[in-house]
């Protein structure tokens, strides 16, 4: 891998992606990276929002909206569109949701702790709320902080970094286009070619679980209307 590409997919939640894109372009790196961030359909004003700390910040804006009619969400379309310009550009793909704010040291921490193991699919940052306690979706390392250790239960996006050789393994128009979100399709698959994914609960980023698809929240305080709508509306496939 010679250099960093990071995607951040977003649709609206401007705040919080806001936080995000600042953390990510104050980063510490050593490596050459280039951070886009896709916006899924977004408010004509967010969208703007968008492109005004494009141009303040200097990260790369595309909407997606001038490239498909498809829908939101467009997770397929962001996977597939990425996984091309990293192997082009012979780059690990870091992926950093809109409801996660990384450290200074995050990204590049995360990038060389790949580089340094050659059977690595997956190299994952482990997600914590704001006292520093590991929250979803990484409850079940509660007990191994500071250790970076191979997983087999699947890594999230939430901050995670797809290596090159993964990449180059496995094509994301594999892919089904039925489903909204491939995390644990593609963590599976990362095993299935040979690979071991690594989480690193040494590189903790904060996690507002949900923040960027807000209704989402329901699960926690209306759970019988998000039953509801996901099973009648068919969101949330995975």
């Amino acid at each position: 891998m010679k250099c960093i590409h990071i995607i951040t997919p977003v649709k609206d939640s401007i705040e919080l992606t806001l936080q995000t894109v600042e953390a990510i372009v104050a980063s510490d790196f050593q490596t050459p990276f280039t951070y886009t961030v896709y916006n899924d359909f977004s408010t004509e004003e967010n969208t703007a929002k968008l492109q005004d700390a494009s141009e303040k910040l200097g990260f790369e804006l595309v909407n997606l909206a001038e490239i498909t009619d498809h829908p939101s969400p467009n997770y397929l379309l962001v996977l597939q569109m990425a996984q091309q310009r990293a192997i082009e550009a012979e780059a690990g793909l870091i992926i950093v949701e809109s409801d996660v704010v990384v450290k200074k040291n995050t990204l590049q921490a995360l990038f060389n702790g790949a580089a340094e193991r050659a059977d690595c699919g997956i190299a994952a940052a482990v997600t914590v709320d704001e006292k520093g306690e590991i929250n979803y979706p990484y409850l079940f390392a509660k007990g191994k902080e500071n250790q970076v250790f191979p997983e087999k239960k699947h890594c999230s996006f939430c901050c995670s970094l797809l290596t090159l050789n993964f990449l180059k393994a496995f094509d994301f128009h594999q892919l089904n286009p039925e489903k909204n979100w491939h995390d644990v399709t593609v963590s599976h698959q990362s095993l299935k070619e040979g690979f071991k994914n690594y989480l690193f609960t040494t590189l903790p980023v904060l996690h507002q679980p949900h923040g960027s698809r807000p209704w989402k929240q329901l699960k926690y305080k209306n759970p019988l209307k998000y039953y509801w709508l996901k099973y009648t509306k068919g969101l949330d496939k995975i």
